[in-house]
């Protein structure tokens, strides 16, 4: 179960930082490497997609089953 919560809090995070900050992320990572902002949001949002994926299928769905097992 927190495993699951501080996995959320993350997800919540990143999503509150991509709302309001991603101008400071963009040009933090345009700093590091030379990328277009296209790019950047394919990559940026693909990753924060996979997150979600890794989130449901290693956290919150073996915790609904321990849950309704126990």
């Amino acid at each position: 179960m927190w495993c699951t919560i501080l996995n959320f809090g993350l997800l919540m995070l990143i999503f509150v930082l991509s709302v309001f900050a991603s101008d400071i992320i963009y040009k933090t990572h345009s700093k590091w490497f030379s990328i277009s902002r296209d790019t950047f949001n394919v990559v940026f949002y693909s990753t924060i997609g996979l997150y979600k994926i890794a989130f449901l299928a290693f956290n919150v769905v073996p915790w609904i089953v321990l849950s309704i097992i126990g």
